[in-house]
């Protein structure tokens, strides 16, 4: 089994150390889908977020965290029922790999850490094996108790081999990116990349789904809001004129292909102000 694997990295061809590291994760993210498909758990829960994007929809970036939320909130919710077939299965594909429970009863959202030694070792690498040895860590993280409205599709995968994903739709994925971009204590570049793809893409939010999420958390959520295009129009405005936009570009920059991180030298008030304005003129005619 580690020889579909070994393909699978040789499809990619990275030139250097830093890729191949990148490929090597993504290898096992995807592996890790698998095996939790194996494990039933897209019976109560739903694949979203930047890897999902990058997976499905050839979201143009490295994500590092494989998320998801639950279809129905449940607060008692807990990793370890799914390790053991997970673990199975990795061992399947020749990986030795161990799981950790990182998640906080007291937190909606719970963390697991997949850490693994043993698969680099055994694949043809031209420069990331030959002189590190450091564990591959991939973080899993689920959302116990989502905002009500997210709107769900099913899609079929053939690597490693053929399985079924239940995940967010882009429209929903958009919304809480948007809620993220508006309501995260901290820039992350990597936000602004996303929004930025999912305009060009043509996507327009599920609106009340991000009404509940702004209505759930964030420095809205004691507040009676009626999201239409004017509000999203100002609130992201404001947002934008908040932003160091070159701080925000060096954030996201490790994570693009070099011919990506050019356009970063466009990052900038004007350049997103008129994004936004693309993404308004489309709401409103929706």
């Amino acid at each position: 089994m580690i020889d579909i694997l070994r393909k699978r990295l040789e499809s990619y061809s990275a030139p250097d150390a830093g890729q191949e590291e990148q490929a090597l994760k993504e290898i096992l993210q995807e592996v890790a889908l698998y095996g939790l498909w194996r494990a039933d758990f897209f019976e109560v829960a739903v694949f979203q977020g930047g890897t999902c994007l990058r997976i499905l929809h050839g979201l143009p970036r490295f994500s590092e965290d494989l998320d998801f939320i639950l279809r129905i909130p449940d607060k008692e919710l807990r990793w370890n029922p799914y390790f053991e077939t997970l673990e199975a299965v990795m061992a399947e594909f020749g990986i030795r790999c161990e799981l950790a429970d990182r998640g906080n009863m007291d937190r909606a959202v719970r963390q697991a850490l997949l850490k693994d030694d043993s698969f680099a070792s055994q694949l043809n690498l031209s420069f990331f094996g030959s002189r590190n040895r450091r564990k591959l860590k991939v973080k899993l993280e689920i959302d116990t108790d989502p905002p009500e409205g997210s709107e769900f599709e099913y899609h079929y995968l053939d690597f490693p081999l053929d399985f079924e994903l239940c995940t967010q739709t882009l429209s929903s994925n958009f919304s809480l990116k948007i809620h993220a971009l508006l309501c995260r204590p901290y820039i992350k570049g990597r936000d602004w990349f996303d929004f930025g793809w999912y305009i060009s893409q043509g996507v327009i939010p599920n609106i009340p789904l991000l009404e509940n999420a702004l209505h759930q958390y964030g420095p809205w959520s004691d507040e009676f809001l009626n999201i239409d295009h004017d509000w999203l129009n100002a609130a992201l405005s404001d947002k934008i004129g908040s932003i160091d936009w070159k701080k925000a570009a060096e954030d996201v920059a490790p994570f693009l292909p070099p011919a990506f991180r050019q356009s970063l030298r466009l990052w900038s008030r004007q350049f997103f102000a008129e994004k936004l304005a693309t993404l308004i003129t489309r709401i409103k005619i929706s």
